[in-house]
């Protein structure tokens, strides 16, 4: 059976990636840095889909054991999904540099760490493929994502460059832009119904994107021209914008 690693694997988001590809027929390798929170994640993808969930634990910001991570797994994965990541409200950030690092060091220095270690070893078997969750936040710089939209602007900007990089290897990578998504993270917010997925739905379209060979996925269509006109705004009016 082909075996998927899922990098983050107990957000919402994540879940739902996993049992779609679970019931696709795929194995599964959950990561996370409690790995305690993936047991009753593995204990119903097992028992719903009869396949075979692994689990690890992995810590984005704990640099020094992302080789020795990877290289633990009982299986190395076809497929590879990215999904960790941290928002923390931005006046803290900006106030607090500890929280503002740490928010850089999960959604870009992190992903870089092993997704270069996963990429090095798809290159050398010339195959494989990376899926990156990154953010629609980091289209333009705004001062309500200052940290957060920066750092997925970054992450954004290399999973392009990797394609880049693997494409005459046969390696794929995706970029997935999935918008508002309705998880326990913004449960709190208020969301605009219209313009808010379900993680059902990012596990949909990242399963069908990644077997049509896409490069970019906005999990929701009309979010490529939402931040193409908001990119198309001048400086001099932006600015001044309360975005």
């Amino acid at each position: 059976m082909p075996n998927v690693l899922i990098l983050g694997a107990t957000s919402d988001i994540a879940v739902a990636i996993a049992a779609k590809y679970a019931n696709e027929k795929y194995n599964l390798s959950l990561a996370a840095r409690n790995v305690k929170l993936l047991e009753p994640i593995k204990q119903d993808l097992e028992i719903r889909y009869q396949h075979q969930v692994d689990l690890y634990t992995f810590d984005a910001t704990d640099f020094e054991t992302h080789n020795s991570f990877f290289q633990s797994l009982k299986e190395k994965p076809e497929i590879t999904v990215c999904v960790f990541g941290l928002m923390e409200a931005e006046d803290r950030a900006l106030e607090d540099w500890e929280i503002c690092k740490k928010m850089i060091d999960t959604n870009y220095t992190g992903a870089v760490s092993i997704l270069n270690i996963i990429a090095k070893h798809y290159i050398r078997q010339r195959s494989g493929t990376i899926v990156g969750i990154s953010s629609v936040a980091g289209e333009r710089g705004r001062k309500s994502k200052l940290i957060y939209g920066s750092s997925k602007a970054a992450f954004s900007a290399y999973l392009a460059g990797l394609r880049n990089l693997t494409h005459d290897s046969n390696v794929q990578v995706v970029s997935v832009k999935p918008g508002f998504v309705d998880t326990k993270m913004t449960e709190d917010l208020d969301l605009p119904p219209l313009l808010t997925a379900k993680p059902e739905l990012v596990a949909n379209k990242v399963y069908s994107g990644v077997r049509k060979g896409k490069n970019v996925i906005y999990v929701k269509w009309f979010w490529r021209y939402i931040m193409l006109i908001i990119k198309l705004i001048p400086e001099r009016i932006f600015k001044k914008m309360n975005l």
